[in-house]
């Protein structure tokens, strides 16, 4: 994945080096990491452990747009994200696409949503709309999940993005509400239903992303979304993390879930096409 300019989002905000403790001995062992990617895009509201404080970088000053280059891919990807939906999302709702903000932080940071900390992994707050990630998600995705590649970074941020869309569309608040009124398995699913409609989001933008911003695509991107998608299902960190899979406990998909959902909104372009909630096949 390549940007062919130099267009920056303008919502993203850097608070790296701008607070919170370490928890003693450092580091996140691959069972948390399995742990916090299993609440990738979930309710920010639990929290598993914190990650070490990571200074910001060099040249940059906390709370200003990042300067070193991850950050800058963040900051373009985003901008991406805004391209694509500010098209889509008024041809599809009659509505005008509202744009989220995005928070680079280490440690821990303030959220309307709470604390938010590095042990929750990215998360989309919905009260503040903004998508909230500690970069050092990147390593572990890489290191131990086995999903490297920029456009598997790109992925979680339009993941994340998909959440948002979900917000202004009321279709987050319709899923709580419902789960108030669920047993604990059939809120689980509504979950289940919620996180694959954002993947298919996800999907969605990565169609029209070299249609419509400054993407070029390279061969074998889409294979590191697919990846990606399939290290975080929920199977597969189950398996890795307790050593057997619980399906009523999913709240996120399988692997094979997550990856056909980002698929589906890929090859069609079309949101219509990532309605979960009423398919009897997910």
């Amino acid at each position: 994945m390549r940007f062919t300019g130099n267009k920056r989002s303008g919502n993203v905000t850097d608070r790296r080096g701008m607070g919170g403790g370490a928890m003693a001995g450092g580091g996140i062992g691959a069972v948390v990491i399995a742990l916090i990617v299993m609440l990738m895009g979930g309710d920010p509201g639990a929290v598993l452990q914190q990650a070490p404080v990571e200074q910001a970088p060099p040249g940059s000053a906390p709370g200003a747009p990042p300067s070193d280059s991850l950050g800058l891919f963040v900051d373009q990807t985003l901008a991406s994200t805004q391209d694509v939906w500010k098209q889509v999302y008024p041809q599809a709702t009659g509505q005008q696409y509202r744009e989220p903000e995005l928070v680079l932080f280490s440690g821990t940071t303030g959220t309307a949503c709470g604390t938010g900390q590095s042990a929750m992994g990215p998360f989309y707050c919905p009260p503040d709309q903004s998508v909230y990630i500690d970069l050092s998600f990147y390593r572990d995705l890489k290191s131990q999940l086995g999903a490297p590649g920029d456009f598997a970074q790109a992925y979680v941020i339009a993941h994340e993005v998909g959440h948002h869309v979900q917000n202004l569309m009321g279709t987050s608040d319709e899923v709580h509400n419902a789960q108030q009124r669920l047993s604990k398995a059939e809120g689980n699913e509504m979950s289940v239903r919620l996180e694959l409609q954002a993947d298919c989001y996800a999907g969605v933008w990565g169609y029209h992303a070299p249609r419509v911003s400054e993407v070029v695509l390279d061969p074998g991107d889409v294979d590191e979304a697919l990846n990606a998608a399939s290290a975080i299902g929920d199977d597969r960190l189950q398996k890795q993390s307790q050593g057997r899979v619980v399906p009523e406990s999913f709240t996120h998909g399988t692997s094979e879930q997550r990856a056909r959902w980002f698929r589906r909104g890929f090859e069609s372009g079309d949101m219509r096409q990532c309605d979960t909630f009423n398919t009897a096949r997910l």
